[in-house]
């Protein structure tokens, strides 16, 4: 009945599975790849024909996390899957970036890739296991797809490349000092795909032998993936790339002149206009049956890319003017709005963020809910792409794949010089808005997250900024590397090259590449031209900036103070009762963990302080020799209890009232008196021993010398 094919490798600490036949017979391609005790499952479908019209490639990659694969029930009211997590949309675009260069040119009929996580053990990561079964999906498919890409995850400790860490040690890296990188690679045989990394300020030469070490590493498993291909992949589905070179000619004979001019305008709304208008003259230079031809938008968009291409490369000419090396004009301000508690709006050339950052309680820390256990962030990073911001209509709503992905990248690089919880003990909130875009709104997002959490007042240890990189490769081998790209760069390049870090290394490196001929030499001279603009935007934002801001009058303020965890529960109280008692008289927000960290928060000074009496009276221990203000709560034949610390109350012997003989305590103490008094000790018992009479009753102070004791006066 089933036609198994398994193939098995040791690869690292691990088995690496890759087995098809048994399950999902009907898609094209299905393929469940296991790691240890962590399984995922691709499937693949492919049209077999193209929709008519269709001018662009419908590549559609899902990946999904089933909760029963940890063993799990999901939270919420309805008890199953619903959205998809910020995970699960980051990994599937991890999963697209690779592979959607790797079809074969021309090819546009609609591919759908789902992957679904079917086992997870909690110490391999699903995410680099279904990049592994897509790619074999993809391979035993039939679809042109000029795979396999194998990928790994490479950690970085003492001088060492870590090949696929557990997961515990990638998790939360700030608090982990030891493990200075988290980096994904994808590539072919020949090279590398895709990169995506959060670093600890790395140097150029440390990520760059990462990436060749991970590039090392996925050999193997390409090599398993071909070993599969070879005893069960399906034919080859017969697809030949349209053949427009006669369309292209005619599109390139009127109008290459008039597309050059209008790639000439620097100013991007001129140009786009220009654009715009040279196609509407080619077009209506065409005949009928060319207008009609399925391939003119692919003819338009390659006359576009050897336009830009070509003076690029041949000239060190750019679109706007600038040399490949050259960054745009940069303004960067902060204190750009007035109630919140830290903004800046960071302006370079056609692109602009206006970044806010709030700074919260505990209480707003963001839970979240995933296989591998539910867990808290304190740092919270959204970036939203409004239409406006590229002078379009279009939709505005919740955010896409690709605002998350943006945000996420923004996330990564600034986490790592945020300071430690126990130092700095907000939730920081910092939300980017793009109000301009021509290039590398992530970075700037970046270099603006970094000055709107140093203008609230946050310590970080040192600013942050980003620089988008390009790659124009010629056929003959010729290239040239531009730094700050434009919109238009990025689409008609070979490569989107993200880094990011402070002046002593990298945060933060994203690298996506749409031909498969970048050597090391070329990333080697793309990482050190990244780091010559990093610098040259770190001084021009130092000039709005330098170090952190003012505290901002509305921001909370947070105070932390530790008690021994046997005490957590005398202050919560029973049921809650003594920390809403502490809530409510202080006015301060008071948040507690299982550690006993107490985090008192409220913008008012005397309100923390309050809460932070009340609390320290619960929890310490009164000091033999010191002297307290109480209050009289009983009076009984031989003293007085007194209410002195907190809620502990003492005797005050009838002897240690006055220094004199007295009848009974009442002829000078009445209940709800404010005395002061000394605490002499503990008796046997552990009973509280005080004295009022050793303290000066309206000063407060001891009394040194006892006067000497009448004649006739006898203590009991």
């Amino acid at each position: 009945m089933f036609n198994v094919t398994k193939k098995s490798i040791q690869w690292g600490e691990e088995t690496l599975t890759l087995e098809t036949g048994k399950v999902a017979r009907q898609a094209d391609g299905s393929v469940i790849a296991t790691y240890g005790e962590t399984s995922v499952m691709a499937n693949v479908t492919f049209a077999k024909e193209q929709k008519p019209g269709q001018d662009f490639f419908p590549l559609t990659v899902h990946y999904n996390e089933k909760y029963y694969a940890a063993g799990k029930v999901p939270g919420g009211f309805f008890k199953r899957e619903a959205r998809p997590t910020e995970k699960e949309t980051l990994t599937s675009r991890l999963i697209d970036r690779p592979i959607r260069p790797l079809f074969v040119p021309g090819f546009k009929n609609e591919v759908l890739v789902i992957c679904t996580v079917l086992s997870h053990d909690g110490v391999n990561d699903p995410d680099m296991i279904a990049m592994i079964a897509a790619s074999a999906a993809l391979t035993i498919s039939g679809a042109p797809f000029m795979g396999p890409i194998g990928a790994c995850r490479v950690g970085y400790e003492d001088g060492d490349y870590i090949l696929n860490p557990e997961m515990d040690d990638m998790h939360d890296l700030k608090n982990n000092p030891d493990q200075r990188l988290d980096l994904v690679v994808a590539g072919t045989k020949d090279a590398v795909m895709m990169v995506e990394s959060e670093a600890y300020e790395l140097t150029e030469e440390e990520m760059l032998g990462a990436v060749k070490f991970a590039h090392e590493q996925i050999q193997p498993a390409i090599d398993l993936i071909i070993d599969l291909a070879e005893d069960c992949a399906k034919e080859p589905f017969d697809f030949q790339a349209p053949d427009y070179s006669d369309l292209f000619a005619a599109v390139q004979k009127a109008g290459e002149d008039k597309m050059r001019a209008a790639y000439a305008i620097t100013d991007k709304q001129e140009r786009t206009s220009a654009v715009a208008a040279a196609k509407d003259e080619i077009k209506a230079s065409l005949s009928e049956e060319q207008l009609e031809d399925a391939n003119l938008g692919s003819a338009l968009k390659k006359l576009e890319s050897s336009v830009l291409r070509g003076d690029v490369v041949k000239n060190g000419k750019r679109i706007d003017g600038r040399k490949t090396d050259e960054i745009r004009d940069i303004v960067s301000e902060t204190g750009f709005l007035p109630r919140t508690h830290g903004s800046a709006l960071f302006t370079r050339g056609e692109t602009q963020g206006l970044v806010v950052t709030t700074l919260g309680t505990g209480d707003d820390e963001q839970m979240i809910d995933s296989l591998q256990g539910m867990y808290k962030s304190n740092f919270l990073l959204h970036y939203n792409f409004p239409p406006y911001s590229v002078g379009e209509v279009g939709r505005f709503g919740p955010p896409g794949r690709r605002e998350i992905g943006h945000g996420k990248l923004a996330w990564r690089a600034l986490q790592a010089v945020l300071p430690a919880a126990t130092d700095f003990p907000y939730t920081i909130r910092v939300v980017s808005e793009i109000t301009e875009s021509n290039g590398s709104s992530s970075m700037a997002s970046v270099c603006g997250g970094s000055l709107s959490m140093m203008d609230a007042g946050v310590p970080l240890k040192s600013a942050v900024a980003g620089v988008a990189m390009g790659l124009i490769l010629e056929d003959d081998g010729s290239y040239a590397i531009l730094s700050d790209i434009l919109g238009d760069e990025d689409h008609l390049g070979d490569m989107d090259f993200k880094v990011a870090g402070t002046e002593n290394g990298i945060t933060s490196l994203q690298m996506d590449i749409k031909v498969a001929g970048i050597t090391p030499e070329i990333m080697e001279k793309a990482l050190a031209q990244a780091k010559d603009g990093r610098m040259h935007i770190l001084g021009e934002m130092n000039k709005a900036i330098s170090g952190a801001g003012e505290f901002s009058a509305h921001a909370p303020r947070i105070e932390t103070m530790q008690i021994p965890t046997d005490k957590i529960r005398e202050v919560i109280g029973s049921g809650g009762k003594v920390i809403r008692e502490i809530v409510e008289v202080s006015g301060a927000k008071v948040d507690i963990n299982d550690e006993g960290t107490i985090k008192i928060a409220s913008p008012n000074a005397e309100a923390i302080q309050k809460a932070y009496d009340m609390i320290h009276s619960i929890v310490a221990e009164p000091e033999e020799g010191q002297i307290y203000n109480g209050k009289v709560v009983k009076i009984v034949d031989f003293g007085a209890f007194v209410n002195f610390f907190g809620k502990r109350d003492g005797l005050v012997h009838v002897s240690q009232i006055e220094n004199r003989r007295l009848n009974h305590p009442s002829d000078v103490l009445k209940e709800g008196q404010d005395v002061k008094v000394k605490l002499l000790g503990f008796d046997d018992r552990g009973k509280v021993r005080l004295s009022m009479k050793v303290v000066d009753q309206e000063t407060g102070e001891e009394i040194k010398d006892e006067p000497k004791k009448k004649k006739g006066d006898e203590e009991e």
